[in-house]
């Protein structure tokens, strides 16, 4: 009896074990993020749609540091894991299509409501093969610059986007929900299809290209900060432009890979 309670209280001592703030940082900045993603619906609720873009804008920022984060202060957990992966839900999923339907596709009535349902479905799927997807052994290097489908970042960027073009001065984009719905449901297609697109988890930086990237970046920054909605629509354009792009690069490289593994078959069949 002494025995069994020796090990229970070593148990409780374990579990109340003090954890180190590194593992704390990257699920703060998880939560900061949730919270200014959801705000951003408030932000619409008021027809305050500037502040809710801002809001969108802000947490995806978040989003893109808490991996990060955690990586650099090797403070990586799985509640770290299962959180980031709710709150992209949350904040691409949800949030951006939500703000949509409050600033145009309400006008729809149903249909508008059922594009959205479509759109935050599509994204959870996405999601969720993102996180199950286990890494093949014999996979190419070179498929490592691409994604399947269009990541859900992207997707609530583009997905968003034509309330950027009403803040140019194209009002007459909110009163088209229709067209707005079939755009939705692109996007929501491209989202789940096998449809290739870049990735920049694989690109390498050469020394001598380091400061001429950093004041590229330098420069978007700047651009962000004096032209938001100018920049926020010129990378949304680029990046549906980009998608084309992608899938003759991935072509490309299936056909150099195909062709060089079947001269290895062959030559292992001559040996």
């Amino acid at each position: 009896m002494t025995e069994q309670i020796r090990r229970k209280r070593g148990l409780r001592r374990r579990r109340l074990k003090p954890l180190p703030i590194r593992s704390l940082a990257p699920n703060i900045l998880t939560v900061l993020g949730l919270c200014v993603g959801l705000t951003a619906i408030r932000f619409a609720l008021e027809d305050r749609y500037e502040a809710a873009m801002s809001a969108i804008v802000i947490a995806a920022l978040l989003d893109g540091l808490d991996g990060r984060v955690a990586r650099l202060l090797k403070g990586a957990t799985r509640f770290g894991a299962e959180l980031d992966s709710l709150s992209d839900f949350a904040n691409f999923g949800i949030v951006p299509i939500m703000v949509l339907y409050i600033w145009s596709l309400h006008g729809l009535g149903g249909v508008g409501w059922i594009a959205g349902l479509a759109f935050s479905i599509c994204c959870a799927l996405r999601l969720a093969r993102f996180n199950v997807a286990l890494e093949d052994p014999d996979r190419p290097a070179w498929k490592r610059n691409f994604f399947v489908g269009v990541p859900a970042p992207a997707a609530a960027g583009l997905v968003i986007s034509p309330v950027f073009l009403d803040f140019l001065g194209f009002s007459s984009v909110r009163e088209w929900p229709l067209f707005l719905a079939i755009y939705v449901g692109v996007i929501s297609f491209l989202m789940i299809s096998q449809i290739p697109t870049f990735s920049g988890k694989g690109i390498k930086i050469m020394r001598e290209q380091v400061l001429p990237l950093l004041l590229l970046v330098a420069l978007f920054a700047a651009l962000m900060l004096i032209y938001p909605w100018q920049t926020l629509t010129a990378s949304a354009l680029l990046y549906l432009i980009s998608i084309p792009l992608a899938i003759l690069n991935y072509r490309k490289n299936l056909a150099n890979w195909t062709a060089q593994s079947g001269d290895k078959e062959t030559d292992e069949l001559v040996e």
